[in-house]
């Protein structure tokens, strides 16, 4: 049987990263994937005739800060982005006549919307607040780049304080996003929607350690977020391009029933064949890949202490996939700045807190939070002519539902919990919609590999982060006691989120190990 160099299992966009690097290195690179689509969540279908309509992610923040598109030439295999300018409005709700907050990319533009919203003092505030996070931000991208070991993360921070500032600076760090905003701002609608930005990672923004969350917000100004034309699933084919131009290999519909150590390498098997490869990189769900060992045999110990050690949450949210006669109109807001980014439906952080405590005790959020984006008005092409899509992304929500109940039964009455809420917020959306697709955190979880309905995989909780993600053995992208095996994905390092760093730390570990071959196995 022919032995590959590294056999790839999944194929969410990080392990495609991870596989682009490594084909282009001239190592012979097989991905296997056992859905018909790859990209898990990073991926684009038809669901609705002519509609094609992301399954994940919608908006890519991350990655456009990380240099991967160009290193890896994704333009070239037919990736482009259209920028989300402005790149999120926090709107009032239809009954008041407060103007919107707008943010722009133009920071200037972006403090005058503030000040007609909130007044000239939480302008100035927040120019305070973009000089001060956009700096540290970019930072935080720098230690998202490497493996988290102590010495990249101090390289990465090094200089931003001396002695006599590093005491207040580790305090933000350490802070809540709730705290940070306090300490900045007065207008609760900014702060509302400065923390339901922050959010997006997964936690609340009362958790300790959220403030860089709400401080990503400053590099927005830099490069916003963008739109891949064709939808989100347009950057994991650009890199299954980049792949199979390099001589790799994807197969699909093929799910991986076990990974086995057999002698000096390793074996994938799947119900339609098996792979003998060098080196395994495992890109799914890190409790799907502890699976996956336990059925080839692995130490079923040292896999008990891991899953014991892996926090999943109690899922985070849903989405309300739309298509739609119209785009959303709020009022007092003219649809070429409301259309383009991300829609930040949430006036109070109040009510983030509810509907989180919520979804702690297996509830339904009493108030759910909305996200709206609507990006056929960037990209046209995914609709048919004259239509529209608008995704309803609301938090939180659980995976697992108190006193018996299923998801089967609710998941349409918390969709049209979700509807009417942005409907308080966009007077007739309800009316312009012709079809409607709901991702439960119980859908979520069966069709992506989402466990728990979890889309950033384990808890983004400062204790689940750096080199502790998603535990400490199995961090850095290694498995302890199975040399040869390696891991990417939302499950490790730097996260959740379409970033691309887990891929390319990965490859580079693969790349190093096998220059030296007994760093890895040490």
């Amino acid at each position: 049987m022919k032995v590959v160099d590294v056999a790839v299992v999944g194929s969410g966009h990080n392990a495609l990263v991870a596989a682009a690097y490594l084909a282009r290195s001239g190592l012979g690179v097989q991905v296997v994937e056992r859905d018909t689509v790859i990209g898990g969540a990073v991926s684009t279908v038809e669901r609705f005739p002519g509609h094609f309509i992301d399954r994940g992610s919608s908006a890519h923040l991350m990655i456009r800060h990380t240099g991967i598109i160009e290193d890896l030439d994704l333009a070239a295999h037919g990736l482009s982005y259209v920028d989300c300018d402005p790149w999120a409005i926090a709107p009032a709700r239809a009954a008041s006549t407060a103007p919107a907050i707008v943010f722009h990319r133009d920071l200037d533009a972006t403090c005058t919307s503030i000040a007609a919203a909130c007044g000239m003092s939480d302008a100035d505030a927040y120019r305070r607040f973009v000089s001060v996070w956009g700096p540290r931000s970019e930072r935080v991208m720098r230690a998202f780049a490497a493996a988290p070991t102590p010495g990249h993360l101090v390289r990465s921070f090094w200089g931003l304080a001396n002695r006599k500032t590093a005491d207040e600076l580790s305090r933000q760090f350490l802070s809540s996003g709730n705290a940070l905003l306090d300490e900045y701002f007065t207008d609760e609608r900014l702060k509302a929607a400065l923390a339901w930005f922050g959010a997006q990672s997964g936690p609340p923004m009362s958790e300790p350690g959220t403030a860089p969350m709400v401080g990503f917000a400053a590099l927005m100004h830099t490069l916003p977020p963008g739109r891949a034309i064709g939808g989100s699933g347009a950057l994991t084919q650009a890199l299954a391009g980049r792949i199979r131009a390099d001589g790799g290999l994807i197969t699909t519909g093929d799910a991986v029933e076990s990974i086995a150590r057999t002698g000096s390498t390793w074996e994938v098997r799947s119900a339609g064949s098996t792979i003998r490869a060098r080196r395994v990189l495992a890109g799914c769900h890190i409790l799907t890949t502890l699976d996956l060992l336990d059925r080839g045999g692995f130490d079923p110990n040292a896999l008990a202490s891991w899953r014991k050690q892996i926090h999943v949450g109690p899922g985070i949210g849903m989405a309300v996939r739309l298509a739609t006669s119209a785009l959303p109109t709020y009022p007092v807001v003219p649809q070429n700045l409301s259309a383009t980014g991300l829609q930040l439906l949430v006036d109070d952080r109040r009510q983030l807190e509810a509907a989180h405590g919520a979804a702690r005790a297996g509830e339904l959020p009493p108030t759910p939070a909305v996200l709206g984006m609507s990006f056929t008005a960037l990209d046209p092409s995914t609709a048919p002519p004259g239509q529209h899509q608008l995704t309803l992304w609301a938090q939180w929500h659980p995976y697992e539902l108190s006193n018996g109940r299923n998801w089967a039964d609710v998941g349409e009455a918390a969709a049209e919990h979700i509807v009417a809420e942005a409907e308080r917020f966009a007077p007739g959306l309800t009316e312009s919609i012709t079809h409607r697709y709901v991702q439960t955190p119980a859908a979520l979880s069966e069709e992506l590999g989402l466990i728990g309905g979890n889309v950033m995989h384990v808890e983004m909780s400062l204790a689940n982060m750096f080199m502790w993600r998603p535990t400490p053995q199995l961090a850095r992208y290694r498995v302890a006691g199975a040399p040869g095996l390696y891991l990417t994905g939302a499950s490790t390092h730097p996260g959740g989120g379409v970033h691309g760093a887990s891929g390319r730390s990965a490859a580079r570990t693969i790349l190093a190990d096998r220059r030296n071959p007994f760093r890895g196995r040490r």
